[in-house]
């Protein structure tokens, strides 16, 4: 029986149309307010820093009296709020072209991946010992950021198919090209040392010479999209009304991204990757349309989107530098205080929302239909997969042993060396498979309850929460056992996940799209503070939380293990028992109401029995991506669309899959060691390109 679903109607960012006569004493006042603000913004921030150079020496300064503060202000402080400067213009430019051009509220350098793409790029160098000059790293960090930002709008269907498919699209290619960055800065830690702050956005300027070879870029591809505004205006009337009235829609888009993406490019090479500027900036001016009429129009929106970028950057500074010191200007990135105020923007917009993209349909509506007997041959395969997957991983690593080995271990009959290397790694082996096993079943059952085939438990804020416990505990408290590592972790996931699910929940109901869009939000901001405390607290031992946050099985014992077991022994059969529920939740929210379903109390019971699996795995073995989207859709496609027949596939996919990431981990580059995240990560971006190809033309040619 085939699912009949409503075209959807995408939420645009903008207006249909930036119609509406221009008030233009309303925008000159606009102007000269935020030109205002931004003044006395900068003078604040002029007046902070490390030395003891305060506003009065400043003003002597400008008598000519006061060698030392002109020192300062030239080498240190003059400098930062330039690049501040720079980079806010860029940023809230970029943002309001691309949010423009996919027609989404949420469209940013950010949540298109530009600044993960970018950031690789010019890490990639960085870690083979290549210094580049301002210009080259900008080229570089240009082609990286086009390259993530073309592959994000065209797996999301230009943008335009629905916020929560733009966003999960960016968020798992950002999650995807992160894994990459993050394996290039443990594998070279040296060569990479203090790439880990600055890849979170500072502001720290050395002198001005990079800022005046990126200034030119920034300037002439801001008046560039200016000059474009009016093709802007017209593009926001709709591709076929834009083409009738003459406008090469193709062309104009095409150029407006490469321009967007230019100046994001800039700002990274800059400064590092500055979060969510790009997507503050243009909301908050556009707030300003009830009071502003014609603000809409790109030639106001844009240049006063570099306005408010700016007034974002450094404003964020200030703050920092005003609760914690003119030090913490030095440690602790701007873009860790920019992200908090981007995610919180973000969750408000989201409460605001209401989506009916094409990712609002069956997880398994596509899915072949497969005989019982198919069905018990995929299980039985997939158990040999995992039981093979178990073997190989007891057998290798930096210590190769044969099976006859493995044998004699297993009737305790081996010498003191094997029994040694056996004894530590079989804890490693049993976490990889339990916590793949949980990952899976936990993904497994969010995708049905969201009915978002591109959703994963760490999308509901857990594996945020998760990490943010475990990596205050590991700097506050450095002897930790594992027992209080993994309690933490667990105490923080269900804290995130309540908080995530209390915000989602509006007018006595639950919007599966406010879910992801409000977890994402949270995993940034979570994300944005593990980064301070890492950096604030403890600089100089980042391999160390790096380590936990890519999903290790290093040094696991069994103990660790534990909590994983009990959590699959207890909640994996009540997800069965809802198994019928299940596949009724992924039909739409009427049909399980009618056939007798609490939708709302099954909702809650799924997603805290998904969030407590995930939050054990993780406290097992540290945050792991792309197990939980890519083995139910794995399994889907083998068995079908019945969660009777998914769940058992889906946990042994995910056994495996983590297990041999974990093998590979162990003996690619041994005795070094590659944690077993980055590993899915680099197995699970291959397919999910083809899963969000595949899910675009499902999405374009509905049957």
């Amino acid at each position: 029986m085939s699912v009949l679903i409503a075209p959807p109607r995408p939420e645009p960012a903008t207006r249909p149309a930036p119609g509406g006569r221009l008030a233009v004493p309303r925008v000159v006042a606009v102007f000269l307010a935020a030109t205002l603000l931004l003044l006395v913004v900068g003078a604040v921030h002029l007046t902070q820093g490390t030395s003891t150079v305060g506003a009065l020496d400043l003003l002597r300064l400008a008598a000519g009296a006061d060698d030392e503060a002109a020192r300062v202000l030239v080498a240190s402080r003059l400098p930062r709020l330039l690049a501040g400067l720079a980079i806010g213009v860029a940023l809230g430019v970029a943002g309001a072209a691309l949010q423009s051009i996919a027609r989404n509220p949420l469209a940013s350098p950010d949540t298109l991946a530009v600044n993960a793409g970018a950031h690789l790029a010019i890490v990639s160098v960085a870690a083979f010992g290549i210094s580049l000059p301002a210009l080259p790293a900008g080229a570089l960090a240009f082609c990286g950021g086009l390259a993530a930002a073309a592959l994000v709008m065209a797996m999301s269907a230009g943008g335009q198919a629905g916020t929560t498919r733009l966003i999960l699209a960016g968020s798992a290619t950002a999650l995807a090209l992160s894994s990459v960055t993050t394996l290039l800065l443990l594998l070279f830690e040296q060569a990479t040392i203090g790439m880990f702050a600055w890849g979170n956005g500072s502001l720290v300027q050395s002198d001005l010479v990079a800022l005046t070879q990126l200034t030119p870029v920034i300037v002439g591809a801001v008046i560039v999209l200016v000059l474009l505004g009016h093709r802007l205006d017209i593009l926001a009337l709709g591709d076929d009304t834009a083409t009738v009235l003459g406008l090469d829609v193709r062309r104009t888009r095409l150029t407006v991204t490469v321009l967007a993406v230019l100046l994001s490019a800039a700002a990274v090479t800059l400064t590092g990757p500055v979060g969510f500027v790009g997507l503050c900036a243009p909301v908050i001016v556009r707030l300003l349309a009830p009071v502003v009429p014609g603000v809409h129009r790109h030639r106001v929106l844009l240049p006063l989107s570099g306005i408010t970028g700016v007034v974002i950057v450094l404003g964020s500074d200030v703050l920092l530098r005003a609760i914690m010191g003119g030090q913490a200007g030095v440690e602790v990135p701007t873009g860790v205080v920019t992200t908090l105020f981007g995610a919180a923007i973000l969750i408000w917009l989201a409460r605001r929302h209401r989506d009916a993209g094409p990712t609002r349909r069956p997880p398994g509506g596509h899915a072949a239909v497969r005989s019982p007997a198919f069905h018990r041959t995929v299980v039985a395969v997939t158990a040999v997969v995992t039981v093979a997957a178990v073997t190989v991983g007891m057998l290798a690593g930096d210590t190769w042993v044969l099976l006859g080995d493995l044998v004699n271990w297993v009737n305790g009959s081996t010498g003191p060396a094997y029994t040694f290397v056996l004894d530590q790694r079989w804890p490693r082996v049993a976490a990889a498979v339990l916590a793949g096993a949980a990952l899976a079943v936990a993904g497994t059952t969010v995708q049905a309850v969201c009915r978002n085939p591109l959703a994963e438990p760490g999308i509901l804020g857990i594996t945020a929460g998760a990490g943010l416990g475990a990596v205050a505990l590991l700097t506050f408290v450095p002897l930790a056992g594992v027992w209080a590592v993994s309690g933490v972790a667990g105490l923080g996931a269900m804290l995130a996940f309540a908080l995530v699910y209390g915000l989602a929940w509006r007018g006595g109901g639950l919007s599966s799209d406010r879910l992801v869009l409000i977890g994402f939000g949270a995993w940034q901001g979570g994300t944005a503070l593990i980064t301070y405390l890492i950096v604030a607290f403890d600089p100089w031992n980042t391999g160390k939380a790096l380590t936990w946050l890519s999903g290790s099985t290093y040094g696991r014992t069994s103990t660790q293990v534990l909590p994983v077991v009990i959590a699959l022994l207890v909640l994996t059969p009540a997800v069965v028992a809802a198994r019928r529920e299940l596949d009724l939740m992924t039909l739409d929210d009427d049909t399980p109401r009618v056939l007798g379903v609490r939708l709302e109390r099954t909702r809650l019971v799924a997603l805290g029995a998904a969030a407590l699996l995930t939050s054990t795995a993780v406290s097992a073995v540290g945050v792991i991506g792309f197990v939980g989207l890519v083995a139910p859709h794995a399994a889907r496609a083998l068995v079908g669309g019945r969660h009777s027949r998914v769940l058992p596939v889906a946990a042994l996919l995910g056994a495996a899959l983590v297990s041999i990431a974990d093998t590979l981990g162990r003996t690619f580059i041994a005795p070094a060691q590659i944690p077993a995240g980055l590993v899915t990560a680099m197995i699970g971006t291959p397919y999910f390109v083809w899963l969000l190809w595949r899910s675009r033309a499902v999405a374009n040619h509905p049957r």
